[in-house]
């Protein structure tokens, strides 16, 4: 099919090789080369097509982007061909980055003006959010890191993107790069002033065009005095919108301060990023982050500011008191050894105990069945010994979300087939725990630390493992169905013959994870989820 670009023309749509357009009479080839093939995108000054360049080898695809003047006017044509020619030398200065669209072509013609541009082929993020929901704190964390960088780029060049939101970041589908889009609100050195109808009410013809999106802009760019930090304010609200799937102009504003009402909608994520966000999104220029590196400073410091915090308890651990069953066990010459040697010992002597409490109860078993004509004596032993020995750990033990907790930093790390349905355990410290056969179903381990955990054969349906740490962690044969694994950290993690059907993965890290293809087709996954390989990507 062929496109008619005309704006005025009722029914663009016509045959393929045809040469005018059969409602208005328009050339359809436009510049004898470039054949517009659909509308992407209409606004009040300007629309974005697909088209093919025909003469080339394998008519490549592109876009051409055209720039429709509000008049047929001498000084708005003149306005607009600055408008043009500056987005033309924007793109022309800084296309060779990887994540910026390349200009191929720009050309004016029946007072109307053309960029073509190279075509991206894959989804913006607003796209993204509609088709997977919001994005968790890891996977926006992830696409700070990936946005910044161009940013940063970007403003040592001069160039202050002005329009920067969901829908003008595009995941290119061939690399799962972000590329930024839309250049046509780039600030300039020409005054404003200089463009300026002068029987208008002193608005520019193109506000809506040069200044940006309600709701991403922040007051200062709207007052025509965008500086390098308006992005920075952009991109936070980018941030809003992914994390909610809502417009932060829907979040109300502080009348007294003209900032965004967003931290009642964002309860969820952690402290640390939340101050980030926030001085991201400072209303005043003077308490904002001033440049993209900033931000990425910031960064490191809140991802690591956790690990560091649990350094510091660890080592206030490594010369405690000895632990109860420790002194059950009879260790308790273990307390001030270093804490790997200490686990050790204290595994073989649980070991040992178990081995003898067995040995105790086969012999009752033995016992009872000689005293079968007297069963009110055989009961009584039977209950003695089992209530002196005391139960194993798991068994089908019930424990609540404190009694886990406890157990836990009492140093016991044995959970094999425990019922733990429905437990909060958000945000725990459960390293290197023995989950085995367990029954998890419901449980809450968002942003938990569950490091070289084992949960082999474990029930986890719909459990919510957002955010949590679950690197080098045993899933072999396990039940994932339905389970929320957002932003989890599963490098290295066994998910062999696991059942991840329904399982979100979107934003998972999977590098060097052992899982089949064949597994995550059955799982959730998005652009931010990063596969067994190493590269980002759907699978």
């Amino acid at each position: 099919m062929s496109y008619c670009v005309n704006p005025a023309c009722s029914h663009p749509e016509n045959p393929d090789r045809a040469v005018r357009c059969q409602t208005c009479g328009s050339k359809l080839l436009l510049r004898d080369r470039y054949r517009p093939l659909k509308a992407l995108g209409q606004g009040g000054f300007g629309a974005t097509f697909v088209a093919v360049d025909e003469p080339l080898p394998g008519k490549p695809i592109c876009v051409i982007k055209q720039l429709r003047p509000a008049s047929t006017a001498p000084h708005v044509l003149e306005m607009a061909r600055q408008l043009f020619a500056r987005e033309a030398k924007t793109l022309g200065k800084i296309g060779n980055h990887p994540q910026v669209p390349r200009l191929l072509d720009y050309f004016e013609g029946d007072r109307q003006f053309y960029l073509v541009q190279e075509y991206i082929s894959g989804q913006t993020l607003k796209q993204q959010v509609k088709r997977n929901g919001p994005f968790t704190e890891y996977a926006v964390k992830q696409f700070l890191y990936a946005i910044l960088p161009l940013v940063k780029y970007l403003h040592e060049n001069e160039v202050i993107h002005r329009d920067i939101k969901p829908a003008n970041i595009i995941c290119r589908d061939v690399d799962d790069k972000l590329v930024l889009i839309d250049f046509g609100a780039v600030k300039d050195r020409v005054s404003q002033t200089a463009i300026v109808n002068p029987q208008s009410t002193g608005e520019t013809a193109f506000t809506s065009f040069a200044i940006g999106t309600p709701g991403f802009a922040p007051q200062e760019q709207m007052a025509l005095r965008p500086v390098y930090a308006s992005d920075i304010y952009a991109i936070g609200a980018t941030c809003l919108y992914l994390l909610t799937g809502r417009s932060p102009k829907r979040m109300g504003y502080d009348p007294m301060t003209s900032e965004i009402l967003w931290r009642q909608h964002l309860c969820y994520i952690s402290d640390s990023f939340a101050e980030v966000l926030g001085k991201m999104l400072a209303a005043s220029v003077r308490d904002r982050y001033q440049s993209a590196e900033e931000v990425l400073r910031a960064l490191d410091v809140e991802e690591h500011r956790d690990s560091l915090a649990q350094g510091m308890v660890s080592q206030s651990k490594t010369r405690e008191a000895p632990t109860e069953e420790e002194t059950q066990l009879g260790n308790t010459n273990t307390a001030w050894l270093p804490p790997a040697v200490r686990e050790a010992q204290l595994i073989r002597a649980r070991k040992a105990n178990k081995k003898q409490k067995a040995t105790q109860l086969k012999n009752s078993r033995d016992m009872t069945e000689g005293l079968s004509a007297a069963p009110t004596s055989a009961t009584r032993f039977r209950t003695q010994t089992l209530a002196g020995g005391g139960s194993a750990a798991g068994s089908g033990e019930t424990l609540d979300a404190n009694g886990v907790r406890l157990a836990y930093g009492k140093g016991r790390k044995d959970f094999a087939d425990c019922d733990l349905v429905g437990l909060n355990l958000a945000k725990a410290h459960l390293a290197g725990a023995n989950f085995y056969d367990a029954t998890l179903d419901d449980i809450n381990l968002q942003g938990s630390n569950l490091f070289n955990a084992n949960f082999g054969r474990a029930s986890l349906v719909r459990a919510n493992l957002r955010d949590a740490n679950l690197s080098k962690v045993y899933f072999v044969n396990a039940n994932l169905e339905r389970a929320d694994l957002r932003g989890a950290d599963l490098r290295l993690a066994s998910l062999s013959q696991a059942n991840l059907r329904g399982a979100n993965l979107c934003g998972a890290n999977l590098t060097g994870a052992k899982v089949s293809d064949r597994q995550l087709a059955m799982a959730r996954t998005n652009w931010l989820t990063v596969k067994p390989n190493g590269k980002r990507g759907l699978f």
